[in-house]
């Protein structure tokens, strides 16, 4: 199984932050890659500065048969198509493509490190990823996703609401 984390914490030229979600699936699709899951679109503060406009954020399971380094080149691709500009980290950006567990694989290269060394830490990670794959269990961690969930400050578990709007997409 091979899940992504999709978020957006500005409009686009074309679009709201939920219309760049929906936009970067089908840009995904457009790709060749199926897209079996789509959790629910959650909202949390931006972190680490909570003065910069709210993220949206969904996962996603994919099918494939690109590798990773393949698809991380594809998806800086789709940012780019929606406006994605790379400045300091943890800006404000219309769409961030992540590549959370490609097929339990552990990978720690200079280009890509799998899982992702972060979403353990995340609830705009965990919270959508548990709702397609209640199951998962960290591939480095070994450790069940509502574990990793209770791990997260109380802070962190009641920031994160679901968003009313779902996204667009038609295969």
């Amino acid at each position: 199984m091979i899940f992504l984390n999709i978020g957006s914490n500005l409009n686009s030229q074309k679009g709201s932050r939920i219309y760049n979600l929906s936009k970067s699936l089908d840009l995904i699709n457009l790709e060749k890659i199926k897209i079996k899951k789509i959790s629910k679109v959650y909202e949390t503060p931006s972190y680490p500065n909570q003065r910069n406009p709210k993220f949206l954020n969904l996962c996603i399971e994919i099918e494939t048969k690109y590798f990773p380094d393949e698809l991380i080149k594809k998806f800086n691709l789709i940012e780019k198509k929606l406006n994605r500009t790379r400045g300091f980290k943890n800006e404000p950006r219309t769409c961030d493509i992540d590549l959370i567990d490609y097929n339990n694989k552990v990978i720690n290269s200079e280009h890509i490190i799998l899982p992702h060394p972060r979403a353990h830490l995340r609830n705009f990670v965990l919270f959508p990823l548990k709702e397609i794959c209640p199951n998962w269990i960290h591939p480095v961690l070994n450790k069940k996703i509502d574990f990793l969930i209770k791990k997260l400050s109380l802070k962190l578990r009641n920031e994160i609401t679901t968003f009313k709007e779902r996204v667009i997409f038609r295969e």
